[in-house]
């Protein structure tokens, strides 16, 4: 049995965990074993919810009887985290609690010495590792959850340029948060899934507030978690994944991309609070494969191997490379497939270069526009292409040098797979090793993968 979540409207811990329990046959299993954690003041709410018609769960979590926050999408104006530097013990924040009944202001003033755990409070990475590792619960389920704690670290410490054990979370270090993210390791657990898979991510448009000031969704370490996981932003105004969800996701989710041909067992919907024009809902399917196999986008007929491509070209013989350097930074940030030069020789002799930019036809005429910003042409020549592509997607695999992320392309009857050039590296500096030692590591998984 496998697993796809559908993330059209992002995801987020408590939306995640109530489309798993969903699907659980014995949900008192699970609730007991929940209420039985050893989270002190931590209780957890079940109820139904309708968005758009469509009935579904919605789980909250309370803590001393407060729902202090939510890490639910766009229902609250704060998913970020703060590093040591950053932080005390006393701490008043005002959080706007779209979606739910009352906005209040709370200051909190108390040692982190105190005799009791409160939502409010910042905890360091070690300290959160150290709670869930003295829960009740398998090895596995911990491991689970330290390692997606692991990973909001290691993206909140880059974001902030210092080290892990420096970082003290805020939202997402409360225990309401280690509840969502402990009882999503445990459904997944209880439900014995083969493998999972998901959607591309809707991560919403526009601005979030924290405490740092106002940042772009995705936020920072959102974005910094999606890394290298197919997103995008279309309609929804808001921020549509957390931190935790994203974390979650890449903690468990072993390849993204469209829905595979599939036998549905059942499905279960996780609600959020917000409402909005569409289903504001994480959609999670129990299914068994419907091809012989488990790879998604296993369709490579004619029709999903060929598009049409721009190529925007210009001659170049008055411009320093550091400043075409420059321009070609600029032009795949603003998401050109692939920019190159190509050294030529002009009239009178001159030597000069011809800036050649490939991007899908939507994105022609702004890049167009940001070629003759940043360079000094006078024009450009645009010509599209049709062309034959394979299909790509992202595939996550586990070696004894962590989590490496693998590219993987499938069409005319084969299959390429390529280890991500980052992921290698990091791991290789992390374990001391050449780099060539990790990358076959990876390329080896990937193929009993496959």
């Amino acid at each position: 049995m496998n697993l796809y979540l559908e993330c059209n409207m992002g995801a987020s811990g408590n939306m995640l965990m109530a489309a798993l329990y969903e699907l659980l046959p014995d949900k008192a299993a699970f609730r007991e074993k929940m209420e039985n954690l050893g989270l002190q003041g931590v209780s957890i709410k079940y109820s139904s919810s309708t968005k758009c018609g469509i009935t579904g769960t919605h789980i909250s979590v309370e803590i001393d009887g407060f729902e202090e926050k939510s890490d639910d999408v766009n229902h609250h104006d704060n998913s970020q985290y703060h590093s040591n530097n950053n932080c005390d013990n006393s701490h008043p924040h005002d959080h706007s609690h779209e979606g739910n009944s009352h906005t209040h202001s709370h200051p909190h003033d108390h040692s982190h010495e105190d005799s009791h755990h409160h939502a409010g409070r910042r905890y360091g990475c070690k300290e959160i590792i150290d709670i869930i590792r003295s829960l009740d619960l398998p090895s596995g389920v911990i491991e689970d959850a330290v390692g997606v704690y692991l990973i909001i670290g290691e993206a909140e410490a880059k974001v902030h340029g210092t080290s892990v054990d420096e970082i003290h979370f805020h939202e997402v270090g409360s225990l309401d948060a280690v509840a969502d993210v402990v009882g999503c390791s445990l459904l997944v657990e209880m439900l014995g899934v083969d493998s999972v898979f998901a959607s591309p991510v809707h991560v919403g448009y526009g601005m979030v507030r924290c405490e740092h000031g106002i940042l772009p969704v995705p936020a920072p370490a959102t974005a910094e978690i999606l890394s290298g996981i197919p997103m995008y932003s279309r309609h929804i105004e808001g921020e549509l994944c957390t931190p935790t969800g994203a974390a979650l996701l890449r903690r468990f989710v072993t390849c993204f991309g469209t829905m595979p041909a599939m036998v549905v067992n059942k499905i279960g919907y996780g609600m959020g609070t917000k409402d909005f024009k569409a289903a504001n809902c994480l959609r999670a399917f129990l299914y068994e494969d419907a091809t012989g196999s488990d790879s998604l986008n296993a369709d490579t007929t004619e029709a999903n191997r060929q598009d049409t491509i721009c190529e925007i070209s210009c001659n170049l013989d008055d411009m320093s490379p550091e400043a075409i350097g420059a321009a070609i930074e600029i032009l795949f940030e603003n998401g050109a497939n692939d920019v190159f030069t190509t050294p030529i020789m002009m009239k009178k002799n001159r030597p000069a270069t011809k800036l050649s930019c490939l991007c899908k036809e939507g994105l022609c005429d702004n890049i167009t526009e940001l070629i003759i910003h940043h360079t000094t042409t006078l024009g450009v020549r645009i010509t599209k292409h049709h062309r034959k592509i394979l299909k790509r997607e992202v595939m996550i695999v586990k070696t004894g040098y962590g989590k490496i992320r693998i590219k993987k392309a499938q069409g005319f009857g084969i299959t390429k797979l390529k280890p991500e050039y980052e992921d290698v590296l990091a791991a290789a500096k992390k374990h001391e090793l050449p780099f060539q030692v990790v990358y076959n590591e990876a390329y080896d998984a990937a193929r009993r993968e496959n």
